[in-house]
């Protein structure tokens, strides 16, 4: 194999990278910095999506090319090239889609080494690697934010780590609890994030130094700046002598009283420690008024700011208690003194450290405050902090840059800074006390937004280093194999990878509305001198004009870019956790229009601990795990060779049954395959002609026929022919059989229910109505009409009358459920009047005529809708907008789709994955054609 990563032969000695010989790693590294200057100098490299706004020496400073960058790593395109040997040889590649229970932890050094939004522990990704690939292998992620698919790469080739997880091992083969086998032996990693923060996290988690190097630097660091620490962090007594040294300082808002006038401190009103809460409503102490936390008026201070060089009127808010460290190094507390008031509150001096105080503008935005923090003056990243705080997170970062470090080490300790600096550093680290804590405790900021506390711990800087050395000193003597990872800091719509190239992605994608990454960075990477392109971030934003349509099309444009980079016939694994169905039907949309067929959505129950398959709105509140496949290149030359027609319907399905699972097991028993569902199978075929802007050339009662005729059925699934003796063996293992949680949101799952209601347990109207009405409850879709259970039987299923021989559906059913009933002919009069009455699903021939029947019926209604004159359908039923879209669209009528859309709520069309599949795909086919 071509030398790729760093080979030392000794500490010091030459390396070897991408086929060069250079004399040591530092002079590797000054060879591709010159190489990437150069690159910076190019306009057209800069205007790449998702350059980072920085300048080229502070994007040089913290890169370490050609393994990591600080903007788009122009590496990544021949990296792919490079791990190939030259013995390696096409072979036939096949996975079924991982389906086994994913239980693991949070608890490692790894994890708690750097905090960050979102991650999943690396130890339950090296599971699906392990599954998907091979030793040598090639896996990206493209939203790789703190780099532990990286991680979970190298860490295959951990023996320690594996045996951990509970793998048995036997030389180059690894066993789980099942007895499956893998493949011992590291994969090799490309990793990408629109955030410099995310990828400088990434690149120093996958790079880390030895403990002992990190621990002589940093207690240099440390020493050289004792003084600092004694000048800021030192506590007084009220005559003015030293009596200790500061571990946090808790803040208060200020308040003025709506009644009198006069300003007071809140934590000297509502605050008693050792009470047990802070109090809601308390007297004004100058004129007794009530004073509610609701509705509180503000008292601000002007002063000046050295960083804006101006005076600037800000949110009050004074020290008024400290916790600190006595000379004998125990723990005590105290009331502030006038020299810790003074000390706290006046602006420090930065004079040589503003090379690292940048001002840089809050954005307008934050999903709860639109107009961000303008009420409490806070305008830049840098209000975040005190100004006590801020000199020592500088004078750190200029001490560490005074030093001559090996640049490994300088990241590293960057690195620690970064790791608390967003966190405990500043404002937003709220001081709360509760029942379990009465006198108060340090309880962090609130997560993934930002907020400012009225009561805030001020954190000695110096102390938090040191605390949070520990953990990375821990993380650093973790057993990982070298560095197998590429970096780069872009938008994943837009990858630096050749086609075709990647054998396996593994992606956590932005949650929607649930996170702003750009805006919850910024203070982070203002620290860095190197920010994220805030338009490029994927996310809905509202005050930054970005709704679920951007976010969609940010999504599919990604996918694209994975379905282009992928090798034909392999995988890719989605992590996706959101609480909103439009969210989540934006994501399958997505990746159904890039190409992408799901086989697999699973979803991880945290309380249980396994993967369960799921078909419901229900989905949406779980971690889920989405699985989908790029088809190999066989099956569209056949698509491209004989059209949209019925034989290309079974290909498609064929060829889709052969990549979902045969079996799941959970808790000792067998799970419904929910895509093996011929209703879910029938969606797969829709979204893969309409991604091919092809008719779909069967019905779903004509495909249902087919899937009978075709195919081998179980319990309401259907199988390959050589599938099913697998699942058969399986299936009599079990004591029952799995069963289908259904859950009513709509008309369409409401004739869903009935039909599995009927075939089970053919009844009356009275029989239905009770179990039909525990259906029809909280989980309804807004704006979509109720309708009436006489209806949906009268439109879709058959009622026996009493007349002619009883059908067989019924009969079967009641020869099966009464004992007296058993033997009789079907036109026995006591079977009759037992039968009469009951509703049953249809046979096949009589349910085409009734589908038929009942299509016309709803492209009528439809009309009605296109010929309403008012601005918005208060109600409607989505069967009937299904309906009429999948008509216009066959039609090529795209505008009338359009245009209808524009009648209904747009929280209703976003979170129907039918509907938003038409839709979307006339929008995109109308803007073409404009």
């Amino acid at each position: 194999m071509n030398q790729l990563f760093d080979h030392q032969t000794e500490e010091s000695g030459p390396v070897e990278c991408f086929g060069q010989t250079f004399p040591s790693d530092e002079a590797r590294r000054e060879h591709f910095l010159k190489l990437l200057a150069e690159k910076l100098k190019d306009p057209n490299f800069r205007k790449q999506e998702g350059f980072p706004e920085a300048t080229d020496e502070a994007i040089l400073e913290i890169s370490d090319p050609p393994y990591y960058t600080a903007c788009p790593n122009p590496w990544l395109e021949n990296a792919a090239d490079l791990f190939k040997t030259p013995s390696d040889l096409p072979v036939h590649y096949f996975r079924e889609p991982f389906a086994s229970d994913v239980v693991e932890g949070k608890n490692h050094p790894l994890y708690n080494a750097h905090t960050y939004h979102t991650k999943v522990p690396h130890r339950a990704i090296m599971r699906f690697i392990l599954h998907y690939t091979k030793p040598g292998d090639i896996v990206l992620d493209g939203f790789s934010g703190t780099g532990m698919t990286g991680i979970a790469s190298a860490a295959c080739g951990s023996r320690s780590e594996l045996q951990e997880m509970g793998f048995n091992l036997k030389g180059s083969k690894a066993f789980d609890k099942t007895g499956q086998e893998y493949s011992l032996g590291a994969r090799y990693a490309l990793l990408n994030d629109l955030s410099p923060i995310a990828t400088f996290i990434a690149s120093n988690l996958n790079d880390l130094p030895r403990p002992e190097d990190l621990l002589n630097a940093s207690t240099k660091v440390l020493n050289n700046l004792k003084s600092v620490e004694q000048e800021l962090y030192s506590t007084f007594d009220e005559n003015g002598s030293v009596k200790g040294r500061i571990n946090y300082v808790v803040w208060s808002d200020a308040y003025i009283c709506q009644e009198c006038s006069s300003e007071y401190i809140y934590w000297n009103e509502a605050v008693v420690l050792g009470s047990g809460e802070a109090k809601k409503i308390f007297p004004c102490p100058h004129c007794g008024a009530n004073q509610n936390t609701r509705n509180l008026t503000r008292a601000y201070t002007q002063t000046y700011d050295p960083i804006l060089d101006k005076p600037v009127k800000m949110m009050k808010q004074v020290p008024s208690h400290v916790n600190y460290f006595d000379n004998q190094g125990k723990k005590a507390r105290s009331k502030v003194s006038k020299s810790d008031y003074s000390l706290a509150t006046k602006p420090q001096s930065f004079e040589h450290l503003l090379q690292w105080t940048k001002a840089v503008e809050l954005p307008r935005g934050d999903r709860y405050r639109r107009d961000a923090f303008a009420d409490k003056g806070v305008t830049h990243a840098h209000h975040f902090y005190t100004w006590r705080n801020l000199k020592a997170i500088y004078s750190i970062l200029d001490a560490i840059q005074s030093e001559n470090f090996d640049y490994k080490i300088k990241r590293a300790l960057y690195f620690v800074v970064t790791s608390f600096a967003d966190r405990n550093g500043t404002k937003r680290n709220r001081f709360v006390i509760n029942k379990y804590n009465p006198n108060g405790r340090i309880n962090g900021p609130m997560a993934n937004t930002l907020y400012l506390p009225n009561l805030f711990c001020e954190m000695n800087i110096f102390e938090l280093f040191r605390e949070k050395l520990k953990d990375i000193i821990s993380a650093c003597s973790s057993d990982l194999p070298e560095k197998r990872s590429f970096i780069g800091t872009s938008s994943a719509s837009m990858l630096c990878i050749k086609d075709n190239s990647i054998d396996y992605i593994f992606t956590d994608p932005p949650f929607g509305h649930n996170i702003q990454y750009s805006e919850l960075n910024l203070t982070l990477e203002s620290i860095l001198g190197v920010l994220s392109s805030p338009k490029e971030d994927i996310v809905v934003n509202e005050a930054a004009d970005k709704d679920l349509d951007f976010y969609r099309e940010g999504m599919r444009r990604s996918f694209s870019e994975y379905y282009r980079v992928l090798k034909p016939g392999h995988w890719i694994t989605v992590e996706f956790s959101n609480t909103q169905a439009a969210i989540w039907n934006s994501i399958q949309t997505a990746l159904s229009e890039s190409g992408f067929v799901i086989a697999s959505v699973a979803a991880l129950d945290k309380t249980r601990g396994g993967m369960h398959s799921t078909l419901g709105v229900t989905a949406v509140k779980q971690d889920l795990a989405i699985t989908a496949y790029k088809p190999d290149g066989e099956l569209e030359k056949r698509f491209s060779a004989n059209g949209p027609t019925q034989e290309s319907v079974w290909d498609f399905v064929q060829s889709h049954m052969q990549n979902l699972p045969v079996i799941k097991v959970s808790d000792g028993q067998l799970d419904y395959l929910a895509e093996r569902d011929p209703r879910i199978l029938f969606d797969r075929v829709v979204a893969w002609f309409v991604r091919h802007n092809a008719p779909v050339p069967v019905s779903s009662q004509e495909f249902q026929e087919g899937m009978r005729v075709r195919f081998p059925e179980r319990d309401g699934m259907y199988f390959l022919p050589d599938q099913v003796a697998e699942y058969d063996r399986k299936r009599a293992q079990s004591a029952q059989a799995p069963q289908l949680e259904m859950f009513v949101s709509d008309e369409r799952s409401a004739i869903d229910w009935l039909t599995d209601f009927l075939k089970r347990r053919p009844s009356t109207y009275q029989e239905t109505h009770p179990d039909f009405t525990t259906q029809i409850g909280a989980g309804w879709k807004k704006h979509e009409a109720k309708p009436e259970l006489k209806a949906l039987l009268e439109d879709n299923f058959l009622k026996y009358d009493g007349n002619g021989d009883v059908p067989s559906q019924i009969h079967s059913y009641l020869s099966t459920n009464h004992k007296d009933l058993r033997g009789l002919e079907k036109d026995d009069p006591r079977l009759i009047a037992k039968a009469k009455d009951r509703w049953y699903v249809p046979d096949p021939n009589k349910a085409h005529d009734i589908e038929k029947k009942r299509e016309k019926a709803l492209l009528k209604e439809f009309q009605s809708y296109l010929e309403f004159t008012g601005r918005r359908l208060k109600e409607f039923r989505l069967e009937v907008l299904r309906a009429g879209f999948k008509d216009a669209y066959s039609k090529k009528d795209y505008q009338t789709i359009v245009s209808i859309a524009k009648k209904i709520p747009d929280e209703s069309l976003q979170s129907d994955e039918k509907l938003l599949l038409w839709y979307d795909q006339a929008l995109t086919r109308t803007e073409e054609n404009f």
